[in-house]
């Protein structure tokens, strides 16, 4: 009976702590319960950073990493300012915006929570331009605004919650039976292992991303039209998930694609093109020329 009571106050416990808040992700609605809070992501991921920027080298090419940031500010400043007139304007505290092109050959880029994002000189070729950067860039910055890294963290930590109920059960019916001490909960849980460089989102989180980051881009005045061909381009390339989506975390290329023709009209309620400047007419001025009459003077002989 005492057994019984302790098991239950442990699988109480536990689940009371696994209730966590609500968080609902911008544009899409879906809701999430988190069990981190925004400050125990932020001071992870900003150590992580740390260490990451340390051993990264930045790229030489001057034009191309200040292409990033000025891609990148000008997709934030969209960002936070749909988030402002959204009622979120409480998460815009949570972004400290970073931009950072380093020399790897990796078609690749990722976003840490907080906004330090991460372009690799691989991908560039690419995206082409700036709306290719864009779509990239749009795709990483929904990661961080969805808040996909502490979802997948707290993925992690029910699972552990319920390893160590289970743990527990193991113990005492060991004990129970005679078998002597089961071994401790942390030999059986091990600690969650987190990298936010490295960290794999789920299908759900990948395509939630694709819808955000093709309106964050069309935000900030880029062709969401254009993140077909640069998706298309990544198939080709290989950069895309060309396996069967029962084994990969990203959804396969033809279902991405075909994800973001649906969306397209969306998106494009957000998108103005950009304003060509009308062909300057030619302003013909017209001189009055001044007639100036000479008087003829009749000279006396």
């Amino acid at each position: 009976m005492k057994t019984i009571k302790s098991l239950f106050v442990l699988a109480l416990t536990l689940l009371t702590a696994a209730c966590g808040t609500t968080n609902t992700v911008p544009i899409t609605g879906r809701k999430t319960r988190l069990l981190v809070d925004d400050a125990q992501v932020l001071s992870l991921s900003s150590q992580q950073y740390q260490d990451y920027m340390k051993g990264a080298k930045l790229s030489t090419n001057q034009n191309n990493a200040a292409m990033v940031k000025r891609v990148g500010q000008r997709l934030a400043s969209a960002v936070e300012t749909y988030l402002n007139n959204n009622g979120y304007a409480s998460e815009l505290q949570n972004f400290k915006w970073e931009f950072n092109l380093v020399a790897d050959n990796q078609a690749n880029a990722f976003c840490m929570p907080g906004g330090k994002i991460v372009v690799y000189e691989g991908i560039l070729p690419l995206t082409q331009d700036e709306t290719g950067l864009a779509i990239v860039l749009g795709h990483e910055i929904a990661h961080a605004v969805a808040k996909h890294s502490a979802e997948q963290l707290s993925k992690q930590m029910r699972q552990q919650y319920a390893a160590q109920i289970g743990g527990a059960v193991a113990s005492q019916v060991a004990q129970a039976k005679g078998l002597g001490n089961a071994a401790s909960l942390l030999d059986m849980v091990g600690q969650i292992g987190f990298n936010f460089a490295n960290l794999k989102y789920s299908r759900d989180n990948e395509t939630e991303a694709d819808h955000l980051g093709l309106i964050f881009a069309a935000m900030a005045g880029y062709d969401p039209q254009l993140a077909i061909p640069f998706w298309q381009r990544m198939a080709q390339q290989g950069g895309g998930s060309n396996k069967s989506e029962l084994f990969s975390d990203h959804p396969s290329d033809e279902k991405r694609l075909a994800a973001l023709q649906k969306l397209m009209p969306e998106a494009l309620k957000y998108y103005t093109p950009p304003v060509s400047e009308p062909a300057q007419k030619k302003t013909t001025t017209t001189k009055k020329s001044t007639t100036t009459k000479k008087s003829t003077a009749t000279k006396k002989k």
